[in-house]
């Protein structure tokens, strides 16, 4: 693996024009495909294999025509203090409304009148029009969204409130300037961790032009794959941030190794024959934890998965072929300019080697105190509730959150969380399960049966007597089902986020085998040991649980909330968990990777292991460093989103990798590693014979270059894999 890393190093520093003029067509070219292909459609939500699904294809099947994936809205209007809806003029505002929406656009398909419809609340102070659309949210002009937003624009001004909820105004995530700020702060970090703006730009501009492709990519397929807009929002996030690391890392050994008085192409080649390779397989972990989503088998979950996973693989490519190359152009300016100028003071202690030793010398007090710290913070977890997001999970001050609760308060709470009993039988059969639903306790309404026009399915609607993210509402979904018969399904959004977040929760332990099993694999081949690996597993576990505390904490309770724009604590997002478990996993796998690499590096070239330990940290140290602050800044800066779920995904990366560079790599680690010693880097026999050496510490590429000194160029080219 070094070898050929060293080999692509080199010939990409030597070739460097046509490798640098080759990345910029594959930008052209995926900018191009992305500025001409159709506009992305809304991507429907599916979760297969459970009931409310096995519903949902049966009414498709049934009710042919339907607008079920259509988009929907409400408008809910609320009489003035001391009239009622019910009243004339109330009254002729709706009417006009109603007729208003019917004609405002030609994507709407139905439009009720809440007097005929019966949807006026009890004590007549709230009504509410129904809108479905034949298009789903997405595919709304900007016309059709003008007119409804304009609904009793008339009313409002004679005295009566209106608010519009539905998933119709459901539009794209906003992120802001977040991400822009992210950028700046790597920016800002990278010069502070080089002393060169050429050192610090190199990673930025080739993390853009890998987040460039793999974006435009994504938005030229988003229409044939229905890839919703979350998805390339997450690519971004994770493109950026380990397309930043991995360039980092590769510029940092380079510039070890031309401080050590290489040549500078030989410097790319070893640069990323060592480096590289670490990046490589530090990349290989990502991949595993993204693809691995697809073992859940959400659709849209293994999307967002294989895309960002895609984005990760162009940063490694990138790092491995556009950095040398860009540092050919760089030259001698990729230095310091206290290196340039002569003033540095080689093999002068760091904070990573004063660090190393301080743990070294109280190895037990600072793996008490790290695992003590994360496991306190960690506590919270047990307290975990998912779900999926409704208008009730919204900031109090939109118009989607108040037509909810006006809804919920003129109409009873279960109201916005209907269930919906789809009966795959005769009339017989529907009215005896009815019948049986309106016995149970939990509900508080059941509507008659409609039929399909060959009268053999039937549709109920059952309006719980709780709020839909209640467990008596998740306990009537269940008890509907015990107790009916085998051709009575239940779905709606309530069964619907019932269904997924036990899908999800039956996903986690397989997902955390099969990730974690693959990844201890892969790092046995890169360190050659079984405790290192073991370790790397086990200190990630304590970190992400640690993250997943605090973001119950600050989004479930509510603690330091405002701080972070949560307006509105309620149940974490269902696939939040598992999908931080994966990202995160394969990102702490990156600064294990980096920095146990030199450790191992120093140790095979016969470093005593604490010596190896200091040694890790005294070259590695600040560059893991860097790489975390600047990857929190990337995640964090996700945190404005106006989306909860990039709002929560933002935040729970930023804090994992913060509890992972910070707690776990940079104190946990070493002071396993001392209280080990020289069994950290046990390997059976008989396994090291079993498994194949890829010489990710570049031994045997030393052994090799040692071997022919005077040799050419081409001659080293030539040295095999």
């Amino acid at each position: 693996m070094a070898s050929f890393l060293y080999r692509l190093g080199r010939l990409a520093f030597r070739r460097r024009r046509p490798v640098v003029l080759m990345w910029m067509a594959l930008l052209t070219l995926a900018g191009f495909g992305a500025a001409s292909a159709p506009a992305a459609t809304s991507s429907s939500f599916s979760v297969p294999g459970t009931e409310a699904q096995k519903a949902f294809d049966l009414l498709e099947e049934r009710f042919p025509g339907g607008s079920a994936d259509g988009a929907t809205a409400r408008v809910v209007f609320k009489a003035p203090a001391g009239e009622k809806m019910t009243d004339p003029g109330p009254k002729a505002e709706v009417t006009n409304a109603v007729a208003a929406l019917k004609s405002g656009s030609g994507q709407v398909a139905t439009v009720t009148d809440p007097y005929a419809a019966q949807a006026v609340s009890k004590d007549g102070s709230t009504a509410y029009v129904s809108v479905t659309y034949k298009v789903g949210s997405m595919e709304l002009t900007d016309d059709t969204l003008r007119a409804l937003k304009k609904t009793g624009a008339q009313a409002r001004d004679d005295g009566l409130t209106v608010e519009i909820g539905g998933d119709a105004l459901h539009t794209a995530p906003e992120t802001g300037a977040g991400e822009i700020i992210g950028v700046i702060i790597a920016g800002v970090v990278l010069v502070v961790t080089f002393g060169s703006l050429i050192a610090a730009g190199l990673p930025l501009l080739t993390a853009l032009i890998g987040v460039g492709i793999g974006i435009s990519t994504i938005t030229a397929l988003a229409a044939a794959l229905h890839l919703g807009t979350t998805t390339s929002t997450l690519a971004m996030m994770i493109g950026l941030a380990v397309g930043i690391d991995y360039a980092l890392f590769i510029v940092s050994r380079y510039r070890a190794e031309l401080a050590e008085g290489r040549e500078k192409e030989e410097a790319a080649g070893r640069a990323t024959g060592t480096a590289g390779s670490a990046v490589v397989f530090a990349g290989l972990t990502v991949v595993i934890a993204l693809v691995g989503l697809a073992v859940v088998n959400i659709p849209l979950l293994t999307k967002m998965g294989f895309a960002a996973a895609g984005t990760v693989v162009i940063a490694v490519l990138i790092a491995l072929t556009l950095i040398p190359a860009l540092l050919g152009f760089a030259g001698d300016r990729v230095l310091g300019r206290k290196v340039r100028q002569g003033k540095a003071v080689p093999g002068k202690a760091n904070v990573g080697t004063r660090w190393a030793r301080l743990v070294l010398r109280h190895p037990v007090a600072v793996l008490l105190v790290g695992v003590v710290g994360l496991g306190a913070i960690a506590v919270p977890a047990a307290s975990l509730e998912v779900g999926l997001p409704d208008d009730g999970s919204q900031p109090v001050s939109t118009t989607q959150r108040k037509a909810y609760d006006l809804l919920s308060d003129g109409f009873g709470p279960g109201f916005n969380g209907p269930l919906l009993v789809v009966v795959d039988g005769d009339k017989t059969e529907a009215d005896h399960a009815i019948e049986l639903i309106r016995k149970l306790d939990g509900a508080a309404a059941v509507t008659p049966a409609a039929f399909n026009e060959a009268g053999d399915t039937a549709m109920i609607t059952v309006i719980p007597k709780d709020r839909p993210s209640s467990l008596a509402t998740e306990d009537l979904v269940h008890e509907i089902r015990d107790k009916s018969g085998d051709n009575v399904y239940v779905t709606g959004a309530t069964a619907l986020n019932t269904d997924f977040s036990q899908k999800m929760n039956d996903a986690l332990l397989p997902y955390l085998a099969l990730v974690v099993g693959l990844a201890f694999l892969l790092l046995m081949v890169v360190f050659r040991s079984v405790l290192v690996p073991l370790k790397a597993a086990l200190g990630f576990l304590l970190s992400v649980v640690a993250a997943l505390g605090a973001v119950v904490a600050v989004f479930q309770w509510g603690w330091l909330g405002s701080l972070f724009g949560v307006e509105q604590t309620g149940p974490i997002m269902s696939m939040m968990p598992i999908f931080m478990i994966g990202v995160v996993f394969g990102l702490a796998m990156d600064y294990e990777v980096f920095l146990v690499t030199r450790m191992r590096e120093a140790f095979v070239h016969g470093r005593r292991p604490g010596e190896a330990i200091v040694t890790g940290f005294r070259h590695s140290a600040r560059v893991v460093i860097a790489a975390a602050v600047i990857m929190i800044a990337v995640f964090a800066g996700f945190i404005g989103s106006s989306e909860q779920m990039i709002k929560t995904i933002g935040f729970g990366l930023a804090i994992a990798v913060f509890f992972d560079a910070f707690v776990v790599r940079m104190a946990i680690v070493p002071a396993v590693l001392a209280l080990l010693g020289r069994r950290a880097w046990w390997l059976p026999r008989w396994l090291e014979r079993a498994l194949p050496n890829v010489d990710v510490e570049g031994e045997r590429l030393d052994k090799e270059l040692s071997r022919s000194p005077g040799g050419s160029d081409e001659d080293r080219g030539l040295i095999a894999v």
